[in-house]
């Protein structure tokens, strides 16, 4: 199939890319290197350096005739939509929507959408979260993915455009962002590489699921062949707080930094977790790595990269 990938030089968008490769399809990248890198970038995939927002994107459609969207070009920093809120929407959502427009207009039939369990459902009552748990976000970037989930029913309905939503965990793994404010595994990874003291924020106890890009990967294939509209949640179910992240990090790295704690951030979640049975039941997929497994791994490739 002929597939565009939007964000594909990005940190899911590439390991998604090199996996859609190695099945034989025909990919097409849509990035514009504001955050993803050309060193990620897999060679055999069609490249066009283009924003979402930009009047270029209509001629890659155009040029290009993808029959499937993969879309997770997104501005996926919560404090930067705390910060600039329009910002955030104009990226997340009016972008979206560009991608719907361009989709309908050039024979798209399906469009497969990152969402975030972890913003949409807010402060959570049910743990772990199934796909019908109140929606309450308490961040911009969350109203704006929830708002994209609307979009694309509303173009569902009306237009005939297929979908599927993929509400992620708290997504990492190789080639995420060490410098960002988004992705404390890759941060930590890095300052304790480099011997730098990490900050956690607040008292720690806030708890996320984390969910690697492998198995994130093979989510996205699983509804690219089961060809379903619906929505998923992508994650293990289980909750790890920041301390325990950090603590478990200085095992795997034989560190003996000190638990040091800065400031809370505002918009963030005290407590997440998403349920997969639904993903489980529909389209046979489940996360097989754990998160010691996956932290060595992602702290192998950083320190791979010295």
């Amino acid at each position: 199939m002929r597939i565009l990938v939007t964000g594909g030089a990005g940190f899911i968008g590439s390991h998604l890319v090199d996996r859609l490769i190695q099945e034989g399809h025909q990919v097409i990248v849509v990035d514009n290197l504001s955050t993803g890198k050309k060193i990620n970038l897999n060679k055999a995939a069609t490249f066009y350096k283009r924003d979402i927002l930009s009047n270029g994107l209509e001629r890659v459609f155009h040029k290009e005739r993808p029959e499937i969207v993969v879309h997770l070009a997104a501005q996926i920093d919560v404090r930067k939509a705390v910060a600039d809120p329009a910002a955030d929407a104009q990226i997340n959502i009016i972008g979206l929507i560009r991608i719907l427009e361009c989709a309908v207009s050039h024979g798209t039939r399906r469009v497969i959408f990152a969402s975030s369990g972890g913003a949409i459902y807010g402060d959570q009552e049910i743990f772990p979260a199934t796909e019908e748990h109140p929606t309450r976000p308490l961040s911009p970037y969350g109203i704006s993915k929830l708002s994209s989930e609307h979009y694309l029913y509303y173009y569902h309905k009306v237009c005939g455009l297929d979908y599927s939503v993929l509400r992620y965990g708290n997504v990492y793994g190789p080639r995420q962002d060490p410098f960002g404010e988004a992705g404390v595994v890759a941060i930590f990874c890095n300052k304790l590489l480099k011997g730098e003291q990490p900050i956690i924020n607040g008292n720690g106890m806030q708890t996320r699921d984390y969910v690697y890009v492998e198995d994130v990967v093979e989510a996205n294939m699983a509804v690219i062949n089961g060809n379903i509209n619906d929505i998923f949640n992508v994650g293990t179910g289980m909750e790890t707080s920041v301390n325990a992240l950090f603590h478990l990090l200085l095992e795997i790295t034989g560190s003996y930094m000190k638990e040091i704690h800065g400031p809370e951030k505002k918009g963030e979640a005290l407590r997440s977790s998403l349920d997969f049975k639904k993903i489980q039941k529909t389209l046979d997929w489940e996360p097989k790595i754990s998160l010691r497994e996956g932290l060595t791994r992602t702290f192998e490739h950083f320190r791979a990269l010295l």
